[in-house]
């Protein structure tokens, strides 16, 4: 039980983390190879810990946005009003997101800014995270190889990652300062 409650408020913590973090799929390989914990175990309690900590993420950008101007707020409702208009388009961007290597910090933190409803949102990133952390877990022994120390420190030391980081939070930045309703006002609804 002491090894699930590890892998649990490990994998918690590094995805509260609203930037910077390791890739969970790391820390879950990580994991895998030093606590006693079956894969099936490993994969169910990281995709739930790992939603779990979007979630929070999520949350505390939501209550952000009480601090946001006027202005600020109402573009982010346009946002979230034409991301929610085509219910289609939504789920298929949403499902491409939950399986993608791409950090999911930043989106969260957008979803929350907006106010979309997380529980769907989570819900499809829980899914996603099952598949693609069975991936990683089921193939965790081939690691044994190799460093684990450079697979948790590459996001640390590669510029390419450092970079897209910082590009996903300036863009989160530019994301509130868009006039949405005046942008989206020629397009067709539907």
């Amino acid at each position: 039980m002491h090894d699930y409650l590890i892998l649990f408020l490990v994998v918690l913590g590094v995805n509260i983390l609203p930037a910077f973090g390791p890739p969970t799929w790391s820390v879950l390989v990580f994991l895998r190879l030093n606590l006693n914990v079956p894969t099936w175990a490993l994969v169910l309690v990281g995709a739930v810990a790992a939603a779990t900590g979007r979630y929070l993420l999520a949350k505390s950008f939501w209550l952000l946005r009480r601090r946001l101007s006027d202005k600020t707020r109402k573009n982010l409702e346009a946002a979230k009003d034409a991301l929610q208009r085509k219910k289609r388009n939504t789920f298929v961007a949403l499902a491409l997101f939950a399986m993608s290597p791409i950090p999911s910090a930043q989106l969260f933190e957008a979803a929350g800014l907006t106010g979309v409803r997380l529980l769907p949102f989570t819900a499809v990133f829980f899914a996603g995270r099952l598949v693609s952390y069975s991936i990683y877990a089921y193939t965790a022994e081939r690691i044994r190889e190799t460093s684990i120390g450079e697979a948790l420190q590459g996001g640390f030391r590669n510029p390419w990652v450092i970079a897209l980081q910082v590009l996903l939070i300036v863009a989160l930045v530019f994301l509130a300062r868009i006039d949405w309703a005046k942008v989206l006002a020629g397009r067709p609804k539907g």
